[in-house]
């Protein structure tokens, strides 16, 4: 029986292929033997599960569509004649889609004189032009370091005989931030950043009968978060942040210190909630601390020679304390790759004060080190004296240019 069926089959393709137009024949040669290749179960068919051909009148093209309808006609023919016989004798089909057999390995047959035979051995692999692949050792990092230099400054010579007159000057500005950060991509669960951030601001003072230079910014600042996650993006946290002056600093024209190490100085420490968001591309950052139960310590070291009142803190007192609320904003966005704005957004108050810091940097980067910024420093504090003009308004702006260095672990 299996071979009467072997023998219709043969039969049967070899009249498909004797009655398609010879024309057809003639643009596929590969039509016999195809039909002559074992039968292979691939997938259920539906009825013209094929390539039609259509007209493209529409289009405004005119061509001839009749090879097309004639390769499609011609296919169809046959995927008819070998499916239906699949379906009328599946005892034929050895084989379908997901079960054929692996194909034969290669193999070296070698003649061997002195014994009269032949030898058949598998192919061997020539080792020295398949070498293994050099393993490197992915190194994880729990933390995740980033530290970024700058030194900015403005400089200006302007002759003694200068018909507009002027003085020169020369501004340095020197700036430092460290970031340690927990990798969130191993503990999802948890975050933890630190901050440790320096500025100082260094400036020729002609003006000064006592001094060659003045210090206009001075800012020693470490801030860091530690939190659990609740939902999302949300944690509940706790939060610090410390920050004073470490160089001495004195007024115009005497002897009088204006500001000195932990003179003034400030440590705040609360608990709340934290909403932390990063994009996937890095291009965008986003994080808000809200801390409902805060303390804030305000000190004061050098009462002697500083007056205290200046900060907020009663007069002939080292330190002041209070209780109240917090909120801390930060937000990095790289615009392009060669524009990026950081802005941070700082709130306290014991309800009965209110004290503030809202500053911008703007950064337009040259190349890999050159880079200038724009600096704006927003500050209100009601505890400090009322002026006349800016009453409790403080403000100031540093435009900048020079090298910055970023290193970072990934």
């Amino acid at each position: 029986m299996r071979s009467i069926v072997s023998d219709t089959y043969i039969i049967l393709s070899f009249l498909v292929i004797v009655l398609l137009p010879q024309r057809v024949l003639a643009q596929s040669d590969t039509t016999s033997r195809y039909m002559l290749m074992p039968l292979i179960f691939e997938t259920q068919q539906a009825p013209f599960d094929d390539v039609t051909a259509q007209s493209c009148d529409s289009c405004g093209v005119k061509f001839d569509m009749g090879w097309l309808e004639n390769v499609v006609q011609q296919r169809h023919r046959v995927n008819d004649a070998r499916y239906r016989l699949m379906i009328e004798n599946p005892d034929i089909v050895k084989f379908n889609e997901s079960r054929l057999p692996k194909p034969p390995k290669e193999v070296v047959v070698e003649i061997d004189p002195s014994a009269t035979e032949l030898q058949v051995e598998a192919q061997k692999v020539d080792g020295e032009k398949f070498k293994p692949v050099d393993r490197r050792e992915i190194k994880v990092h729990n933390w995740l370091h980033t530290l970024v230099g700058s030194l900015h400054g403005t400089q200006a010579y302007i002759s003694n005989n200068w018909y507009q007159g002027g003085e020169n000057n020369l501004n340095l500005l020197a700036d430092v931030q460290w970031d340690c950060n927990l990798n969130q991509k191993l503990h999802p669960n948890w975050l933890f950043n630190n901050t440790l951030h320096y500025r100082l601001g260094v400036a020729t003072a002609k003006g000064d009968s006592l001094r060659n230079y003045c210090i206009n910014e001075d800012n020693f600042q470490f801030s860091s978060q530690l939190g659990y996650k609740a939902v999302k993006n949300w944690y509940y946290s706790a939060s610090l942040l410390f920050k004073t002056q470490l160089l001495k600093n004195y007024v115009t024209n005497t002897h009088d210190l204006a500001a000195s190490f932990l003179s003034s100085g400030e440590l705040n420490v609360g608990l709340g909630m934290t909403y932390d968001y990063k994009d996937k591309d890095g291009y965008k950052m986003f994080n808000l601390s809200i801390a409902p139960l805060s303390y804030n310590l305000k000190i004061c070291r050098d009462i002697d020679h500083i007056d205290p009142t200046k900060f907020g803190i009663d007069a002939g007192k080292h330190t002041k304390h209070s209780f109240g609320s917090t909120v801390e904003m930060k937000f990095e966005w790289k615009i392009t790759p060669s524009i990026s704005w950081k802005t941070r957004l700082y709130a306290f108050t014991d309800y009965e004060y209110v004290q503030g810091d809202w500053e911008n940097t703007f950064s337009f980067s040259v190349n890999s080190f050159l880079s200038t910024q724009i600096f704006t420093h927003l500050r209100y504090d009601k505890s400090r004296p009322w002026v006349e003009n800016w009453k409790y308004w403080q403000f100031k702006e540093i435009l900048s240019f020079g090298l910055t260095y970023k290193f970072a672990t990934k």
